[in-house]
């Protein structure tokens, strides 16, 4: 038996108009269902806001950078509430507020089983191959879902995800009170690395971007020390600021691993993180040997979302602060071209029926 949510019940439309990808390059808004829970552990949730995300555009790039089926509805940055359950769901009730983990592990593979979910040979991620959050009503199994607390503000709550990855990253090179760190790239996932280097006490942040928007809000956030590397240098400007290097740099672009190493003093950490599968960046093997670096490539976090929920509601870290721009869903494409052209930092996409002006 589905259980819904009693004073929604009558509420539910039975169709959305939603923006779903038609192919490269192509977004177009369809008429499609509103969906019910199918699978006994699936749960219905009424989208309030969703991000768009880094991996949204590569989607919709010429030619794409990241794959998804055609026709599905994007989005998995989101927040919303519990409309509809299924009879074998086991904590979520209607009524609950909830943030989304958009890959749905198979538990069965070489990999699930010896606990290394982030690296499942079987999975299925919302927005890319089934049908995401970039629409009124999303429907989910259980398990892509975590209870958040009312007390933690939307524009927060919907950075849930992308905050999840980073600190699925910091838990593989644990910041100790004093690091220099070093963030090449000042995009969204770059100045999220910023916030919680800083809220964990590094002595120096440092954030490097070629777009002077996205270091003056990566100073805003609370970086100490921004630079473009196309009017200095880098490796210079880091040697002024620590003598030495680096304790600890972040590639946050993902085809950065020859100018990290660089600016990684001896024996420093080294933390790939972005994704660019098309790059082959040179990189010296040598000089990761002679100098005694540690080199770690990690991919959305290893459980990461227990701490992550726990540091949204501890009320000490607020990711909702890089949010440059509020639109209706009708709006998305201009969302789109915000980020694609570097004048928004982070959109959030409103699913309320007035939506709101760019801001």
């Amino acid at each position: 038996m589905i259980v819904t949510q009693p004073q929604l019940t009558g509420a539910l439309p039975d169709q959305m108009h939603v923006p779903v990808f038609a192919g490269p390059g192509q977004l177009a808004y369809v008429d499609r269902p509103v969906p019910h829970p199918d699978a006994a552990d699936d749960v219905l949730v009424a989208v309030s806001a969703c991000g768009i995300c880094g991996t949204d555009l590569n989607i919709l790039a010429t030619p794409p950078a990241h794959k998804a089926h055609p026709g599905i509805i994007l989005g998995h940055e989101a927040v919303g509430t519990v409309v509809e359950i299924g009879p074998g769901v086991r904590e979520l009730r209607p009524g609950d507020r909830v943030v989304i983990a958009p890959r749905i592990t198979c538990g069965r593979c070489a990999y699930c089983s010896r606990g290394l979910a982030n690296q499942c040979e079987d999975y299925q991620s919302v927005g890319t191959s089934i049908d995401g959050a970039l629409a009124p009503y999303l429907r989910v199994p259980e398990r892509a879902l975590y209870r958040v607390s009312p007390t933690v503000a939307e524009d927060d709550a919907l950075l849930f995800e992308p905050l999840s990855c980073v600190v699925g990253a910091l838990a593989r090179v644990p910041v100790r009170p004093g690091d220099r760190v070093a963030i090449i790239g000042g995009g969204p996932m770059g100045a999220l690395f910023a916030l919680v280097y800083r809220a964990l006490g590094a002595g120096l942040v440092l954030v490097a971007d070629v777009v002077s928007s996205r270091l003056e809000q990566a100073r805003r956030l609370g970086a100490d020390v921004v630079v473009n590397p196309a009017n200095e240098s880098l490796k210079d400007a880091v040697l002024v600021h620590t003598g030495i290097g680096c304790d600890v740099v972040v590639d946050a672009v993902g085809n950065q691993f020859s100018t990290a190493i660089e600016l990684t003093r001896r024996a420093g950490h080294i933390i790939l993180f972005g994704l660019r599968p098309m790059d082959r960046p040179a990189v010296s093997q040598y000089t990761i040997t002679r100098y005694d670096l540690t080199v770690i490539g990690v991919f959305v976090g290893l459980h990461p979302f227990g701490q992550t929920l726990q540091l949204l509601e501890s009320g000490r870290l607020h990711p909702g602060a890089l949010i440059t721009h509020r639109l209706p869903l009708s709006a998305l494409p201009e969302g789109i071209a915000l980020m694609r052209s570097g004048q928004a930092m982070k959109v959030a996409i409103r699913m309320d029926k007035d939506g709101l002006d760019v801001s």
